[in-house]
């Protein structure tokens, strides 16, 4: 039976789990994740689990950080004056809120703390500092099961 490689349009099954068992994302009761192995469509850990996977393997992965959304940067972490915060928004911590870029690109933000003289918002992913594991089930290798699909990605990768 034939292994997946690197340019392989592969579809999987997936959960991934925090340390703490709890799922952050998984293709249950959904269609399975099409990508093109080895492309940089995943991230690198999860990429490198389905490399050598056959049709039917079902594994277990784990993925340090670095391999994942990497280790949390204190640098995209930044206190911002509240007045800042236009008023109609109802800040409570956990909010997610739209940054603009240095460059104009949109840069999802989360409300970390809030206090009568700054919000603190983190750019970091949700992921980023944690490590990651995969359950895993490959369902086929080969061509795009529908052309022009757009090729996605779970919610975390």
């Amino acid at each position: 039976m034939a292994a997946a490689k690197k340019g392989d349009t592969v579809r999987i099954h997936y959960t991934g789990t925090l340390d703490d068992g709890t799922t952050f994302d998984s293709s249950a009761g959904r269609d399975p994740l099409e990508f093109t192995l080895g492309t940089g469509q995943v991230i690198k850990g999860f990429d490198d689990g389905v490399m050598d996977m056959e049709v039917g393997e079902k594994k277990t992965v784990n993925i340090p950080c670095e391999y994942a959304y990497g280790a949390a940067n204190e640098a995209m972490i930044q206190d911002v004056p509240r007045e800042q915060i236009p008023a109609e928004i109802p800040l409570e911590v956990g909010l997610m809120l739209q940054m603009q870029g240095p460059g104009g690109q949109v840069l999802p933000v989360k409300v970390v703390k809030i206090t009568d003289e700054s919000v603190t918002l983190d750019a970091n992913h949700e992921l980023a500092g944690k490590d990651l594991t995969f359950a895993l089930e490959l369902v086929s290798i080969g061509a795009a099961a529908d052309e022009g699909k757009e090729e996605g990605g779970c919610g975390c990768c």
